[in-house]
């Protein structure tokens, strides 16, 4: 990631995460202390993500621990006698890192690593180092670059006494009185500025390729899902290529669009977006808004679902929640299909129950049961796909005169040409589906068209 490194000492950032020998702590209230919170989630597989998420950026996880708490305390966010027993527990497995499943303030940050002589990270620190790595393109490693810099300037807010204490006396940059503190805060805010009008240009070249993208005759389908989903493998599959698809969390940060051919011959524009997580941390759900815009103004959305995963069900609630945030209705299943994916991992006896639960729902309301690895029941996928693009659009037979070869070739530009059925007379009839914002516009250029 292009950083901007303010010369703070802000943990694990700066120094390079990668290949550092790390021990993952997942402290999590339990059931009565948590009874407000809304986590759907087994600690064990919150721990178990969480070391997934450690892997993704290649540190070498010593151990990890899970520790429940009955309570979050206010200077080290565990109890006294846990963070002792971690201390020495860091100290046995010679650990250079501790990762912290959790969103720790500015002072237990510094009060934790004080105690325990090593970097500590939290969840929020974790997924920007992995957003900062994975991001390919520029509006991508701004976005991330923002969403670091506003994390930086939390962490001086919050700790500008502690902070100005440590520094001592370095650094009056700014002009009398400004300590290092203020100077860091308003490097921080000049750089965050930058970005904010680099990304506004970058933003609008993107609506430009989009309103193209719009014009272009073809609907687009995006692929959503939880991270680690399969959703680029099953990208993969369906585009015959070759995006990054990995067993890693986030594998996949910025926007893959490719044009694939349905089985009766339509094309659609295939986007693959960044894969949603729970306890995002907010700067970074606004910070990439713009990579999902993809999403929102997708004809068909899928919902691409690792079932066979213990918390399959509240990785998908999650994935809903950020869709409603984003205005898109989860039970819209005219514009969403479920995807069940990997059931090349099921055993029998839970892929009967997924079939059995599948074939219990209405014809349209039917998750499709696939396997992006193996190909299984991808084909109905996209036979579902085919069946919600057709299910919105127009059929039009237009009568093309052999003098309107410009006119013909507009049609192959602004909609699906089906069926062509060239005449004896050089004429040409054409079946061509079209959306229902296109129709009137057809029409105007071809008053003899006829409704299908």
């Amino acid at each position: 990631m292009s950083g901007f490194d303010s010369g703070l000492d802000l943990g694990a950032h700066e120094k390079g995460a990668a290949g550092a020998r790390a021990i993952v702590v997942g402290p999590y209230l339990t059931d009565r202390a948590a009874r407000a919170a809304v986590s759907l989630r087994a600690p064990q597989a919150r721990l178990d993500e969480a070391d997934g998420l450690a892997r993704a950026i290649d540190l070498d996880i010593a151990a990890d621990e899970l520790v429940m708490l009955s309570q979050v305390r206010p200077a080290t966010y565990l109890g006294k006698g846990k963070v002792e027993e971690i201390a020495a527990r860091v100290q046995d497995e010679d650990a250079e890192l501790v990762v912290m499943d959790c969103a720790l303030s500015p002072v237990q940050q510094r009060n934790l690593e004080k105690a325990f002589k090593a970097k500590v990270i939290d969840r929020t620190g974790l997924i920007l180092e992995i957003f900062g790595e994975r991001a390919r393109t520029r509006e991508g490693a701004l976005q991330v670059e923002l969403a670091h810099l506003a994390y930086q300037k939390s962490r001086l807010v919050r700790s500008w006494t502690h902070l100005e204490r440590q520094r001592g006396g370095f650094g009056f940059l700014g002009g009398p009185g400004e300590t290092q503190i203020e100077t860091d805060r308003r490097l921080i805010q000049e750089r965050m500025s930058r970005i904010e009008k680099d990304l506004d240009q970058v933003k609008r070249t993107r609506g430009l390729h989009r309103k193209k993208r719009q014009d272009a005759p073809y609907p687009v389908v995006a692929l959503v899902g939880y991270t680690n989903a399969g959703k680029s493998t099953l990208f993969n599959r369906l585009t015959r290529s070759e995006v990054l698809a990995k067993d890693l969390l986030f594998a996949t940060l910025d926007p893959t669009l490719r044009a694939v051919k349905l089985p009766h011959g339509a094309q659609i524009i295939l986007s693959d977006t960044v894969g949603f997580i729970s306890d995002l941390p907010t700067m970074l759900v606004s910070a990439f808004r713009a990579t999902l815009e993809e999403v929102i103004e997708a004809d068909v959305i899928l919902h691409v679902r690792d079932v066979s995963h213990e918390d399959s069900d509240a990785q998908s609630a999650d994935v809903e929640s950020i869709l409603r945030d984003l205005g898109v209705e989860p039970n819209d299943h005219r514009r969403l299909i479920e995807v069940w994916n990997k059931a090349d991992l099921l055993d029998r006896e839970r892929r009967v129950g997924l079939l059995q639960a599948t074939q219990s729902r209405a014809p349209d309301e039917q998750p499709a049961l696939v396997s992006a690895l193996t190909g299984e029941g991808v084909d109905d996928l996209l036979a579902s796909i085919e069946r919600r693009i057709a299910a919105g659009r127009r059929m039009l037979e237009i009568v093309v005169p052999p003098e309107d070869g410009a006119g013909l070739a507009w049609l192959y530009e602004n909609g699906e040409v089906l069926r062509r059925i060239d005449r004896r007379d050089g004429g040409v009839v054409i079946h061509l589906r079209v959306g229902p914002e296109r129709v009137e516009r057809v029409m105007r250029r071809f008053p003899g068209a006829l409704a299908g």
